[in-house]
């Protein structure tokens, strides 16, 4: 965990400013084009290139798992029935993958602790499940610290694997029931706050299952503060595999220079926790979204990440981030297609009058 605070770097930020300056011989007026500009500068220093490179191979990663503290019923979803949600996403039946055909995005799923046979589903998907299910935060361990390792590890893995493979962006997003749970204990635990702070809705809870989600909540915040100074522990004693798995993707992504649009409230609670671990991470990731849930505004606050979009889109699976793709692949495709201006092409023609 350590190293990754001396392995991950910020992105160059010469370059940014290079990418900005090319702006006025690009299109008028200089700052005609706004968050898209704001956007390719960003790359631009991601990429370490001007003028950018078009963004060709996107993915979308969705890491899918039950959680335990779903049984309390804090969630609209029946808990232990994230496999539903992972086998529409597989079969291509999932809003993601609606809109994933029409950019042409592959959507991969990752099951890291669905609470169903491995056999309904691929290979593929099953193969680096580390449990079924998690255990239920308020009164027991997510994970225990060598499944949490295995997850971490796992996530690393994956974004290496990205990374060499030519994936130039990820859309990474979660598959879960219950997650919104973990993900506000986790927020309130790093931020500090009450649990009532940070609960949200999430799969769009009534005002009691909301009551029994603000306990549950505070009930874990007792148990994850005696571990806070060890980010792995965290995430093992309140988080769960997926929360495991999308952190060390987010920080090994980081290292390798590639860069991640965040999802909802689980990915922003993970991206907390690699904000902890290597400050600079944050620099590499975007928001793609606001989802109106209060713990996500808290965590992208504190790594100061701004979401590119509000369109009240709850329904998670990497929806809202993925309808951001089109924003950043289109900024990149400014920088790197629009033609340079001669400065004569900026001058007014002027006519001298006949004699």
């Amino acid at each position: 965990m350590d190293d990754f605070g001396s392995l991950v770097e910020r992105p160059d930020a010469r370059l940014r400013r290079d990418s900005a300056e090319r702006w006025p011989a690009l299109v008028r007026p200089a700052n005609g084009l706004g968050k898209a500009a704001e956007l390719a500068d960003w790359l631009a220093a991601v990429q370490g290139a001007v003028p950018l490179r078009p963004l060709t191979s996107p993915r979308v990663i969705l890491f899918a798992a039950d959680h335990g503290v779903a049984q309390l019923d804090v969630s609209a979803r029946k808990a232990g029935t994230a496999g539903v949600l992972a086998k529409a996403a597989v079969d291509g039946t999932a809003p993601v993958n609606v809109i994933a055909r029409r950019l042409g995005v592959p959507v991969d799923v990752v099951d890291m602790a669905l609470d169903c046979d491995p056999a309904e589903l691929p290979d593929e998907v099953t193969a680096y499940r580390v449990r079924r299910g998690s255990g239920r935060i308020d009164v027991e361990d997510a994970l225990t610290r060598e499944e949490a390792e295995q997850a971490f590890r796992t996530g690393m893995e994956l974004a290496d694997r990205h990374a060499d493979s030519g994936t130039d962006i990820v859309v990474l997003g979660d598959l879960s029931v219950g997650g919104t749970t973990p993900a506000a204990v986790l927020i309130a635990a790093l931020c500090g706050t009450d649990a009532s702070v940070v609960t949200g809705r999430g799969s769009g809870i009534d005002d009691l299952a909301w009551m029994r989600k603000c306990a549950a909540i505070r009930d874990a915040l007792r148990r994850a503060r005696p571990v806070l100074g060890d980010q792995l522990a965290l995430l093992g004693a309140v988080g769960g595999a997926d929360f495991a798995a999308m952190t060390g993707f987010l920080l090994q992504a980081a290292v390798r220079k590639l860069p991640v649009v965040l999802d909802g409230v689980v990915s922003a609670a993970c991206a907390l926790v690699g904000q902890r671990i290597a400050f600079r991470a944050p620099d590499w990731w975007l928001a793609g979204h606001a989802t109106g849930e209060p713990g996500q505004a808290k965590a992208l606050d504190r790594v100061s990440l701004d979401p590119l979009f509000d369109h009240g889109i709850t329904v998670g699976g990497g929806v809202g981030a993925l309808l951001a793709l089109p924003l950043v692949q289109s900024a990149a495709a400014l920088s790197a297609e629009l033609p340079e201006e001669k400065p004569a092409d900026h001058a007014e023609s002027v006519q001298e009058p006949e004699a």
